[in-house]
């Protein structure tokens, strides 16, 4: 049996860590250690905007000792991910080629959307996870840098948020303006309380929570103390309730005690236990499940994921469909058009295979796309394009990376504008997101074009390549006329991106 060991490294807003995993041919992942060290990397970048010299020797330091760890497992691969903290720092780029110079590490900066998504698949590869979506479930990520809020209902994304609540921001921005630790925890209570109501107003009012999933520190020494149901490892949310409501009353180092954490002045522990309370009392759940998972296991899971080490349960790619839907309805999409645009679309896509080079991902790409691509209408029916541009870059959708929102925003934005030279988009896009683009759009300036009247007056549609051709094959009973002409108008841009002609082939069906 080949057994690939693996070292997932995290540079968070508090602590660095790195933790070894193995990876098995029984498509198992198995952690062996996990080593965690304290530096405060956020107390620099919340507060100040960059890292100070003294914080950049210390990690470097540590990470040159976690090589030497690596050295001693005998590691067969490693990722370096580092998160919010280093992300806001104005000083990024330097302290990245220090790492890179002393320690032979590359560390990948995430976005927001690609963090808090390998914090997501941590979950989501537990066994009992699939169970609590289908029955409504929220899962909080909770860290130094923000909150993440994910909503789900039958099993499926109702949206994914980021508050910044994150638990170092709070202790910057409040610790030192408290007078005492019941004045602090009063602060940080009331900050979390009056987000959280503005949430519940947008996004709960349909949705009937069952299980409060909470990933973040201090959660498993907490659900460690409380009464378990035996057959589903969860907490009752009300006896979770009544201790945190007793830790309340403790100073901090009768938490720590209590907690039996080493670090019995960790000040962070408060902002968690807010956190914590506020959204078991806000979101109403029966009951809250903290299954001892951190981003070291996302990373873990993504790379064993991306090299086919493992059998994956889950459908991601469902969870963006649904995001996306449930976001082309929030801003009243006229949902026939909109599955009638997807599935035109994508058989385009599908046919064109050959032609277009592009991939199962790019696919999904233009289908979030087509989902969204009337949004920015719910603002201004004039300025539509670049009103859906807009709300696409400031929605979060679990399960894409901030690089694939700028595609889908583009491919929509120029859905309906001229596509300008590369040049002119050098500084958002690269050489291949601008080609995908650009091929994007122009199948959905195609797809769009056929139902232009939003009337779905096409059935039975086919589509296949002849020569250099795109012959789409459609019947209807309707007058085609206006579809047509704004067919034939849309098929130059198609036809200089692929050097191929789309061409409609009318079937008239009578009865």
């Amino acid at each position: 049996m080949v057994i690939h060991t693996f070292a997932a490294i995290y540079i968070g807003s508090y602590e660095v860590s790195i933790k070894i995993f193995e990876i098995s041919g029984k498509k198992k992942i198995r952690d062996i250690d996990y080593i965690r060290s304290r530096i405060e990397l956020g107390r620099d970048a919340y507060s100040k905007g960059s890292i100070g010299y003294e914080l950049v020797e210390a990690l470097c330091d540590t990470l040159a000792e976690y090589k030497k760890i690596m050295d001693g497992y005998r590691v067969d691969s490693y990722e370096a991910y580092a998160a919010a903290a280093l992300r806001n720092a104005e000083n990024e780029l330097f302290i990245l080629d220090q790492i890179r110079i002393r320690t032979g590490l590359i560390v990948k900066v995430l976005s927001n959307s690609e963090h808090r998504f390998i914090s997501y698949k941590s979950v989501a590869m537990r066994e009992d996870f699939e169970r609590m979506i289908q029955k409504g479930a929220a899962v909080v990520d909770a860290g130094g840098g923000g909150m993440q809020i994910t909503v789900f209902s039958k099993g499926k994304v109702v949206t994914t948020q980021h508050l910044a609540l994150g638990t170092m921001r709070m202790r910057e921005q409040l610790a030192r303006k408290s007078n005492n630790l019941a004045q602090y925890e009063l602060q940080v209570e009331e900050l979390v309380d009056k987000e959280l109501e503005v949430f519940k107003a947008m996004y709960l009012q349909e949705t009937k929570i069952k299980y409060l999933i909470i990933i973040g520190d201090y959660i498993s020494e907490i659900s460690r103390k409380v009464e378990k149901n035996k057959e589903d490892n969860t907490i009752e949310a009300a006896k979770f309730l009544k201790y945190i409501r007793k830790l309340d009353e403790k100073t901090l180092e009768e938490i720590s005690e209590e907690l039996n954490l080493s670090n019995e002045s960790d000040a962070l522990v408060i902002p968690y236990m807010m956190i914590f309370k506020c959204m078991a009392e806000s979101i109403g759940a029966e009951s809250l499940w903290a299954p001892g998972t951190n981003v070291s296991d996302g990373i873990a899971f993504h790379y064993a994921q991306k090299n086919n080490m493992i059998r994956v349960e889950h459908d991601f790619e469902a969870d963006v469909l649904s995001a996306a839907r449930n976001l082309s309805e929030r801003y009243m999409s006229y949902t026939p058009h909109i599955d009638a645009l997807t599935q035109m679309a994508t058989l385009i896509f599908d046919t064109m295979k050959k032609v277009h080079g592009l991939g199962r991902r790019e696919r999904l790409l233009l289908q979030v796309a087509a989902i969204l691509h009337d949004c920015g209408k719910y603002i201004s029916f004039a300025n539509g394009p670049s009103c859906s541009y807009d709300i696409i870059m400031a929605s979060e959708i679990i399960g894409l990376t901030h690089k694939e929102r700028e595609i889908i925003a583009n491919t929509v934005l120029y859905n309906t504008w001229p596509l300008p030279a590369y040049e002119d988009l050098a500084d958002k896009l690269d050489h291949d997101s601008y080609l995908t683009v650009a091929k994007l759009s122009a199948i959905l300036r195609v797809s769009n074009a056929m139902d232009r009247s939003h009337k779905q007056k096409f059935k039975n549609v086919k589509a296949a390549v002849k020569g250099r051709e795109l012959v789409i094959t459609i019947e209807t009973m309707d007058d085609i006329a206006l579809e047509k002409a704004l067919f034939d108008a849309k098929t130059s841009y198609f036809e200089n991106v692929f050097s191929i002609k789309p061409v409609i082939k009318e079937k008239r069906v009578y009865g």
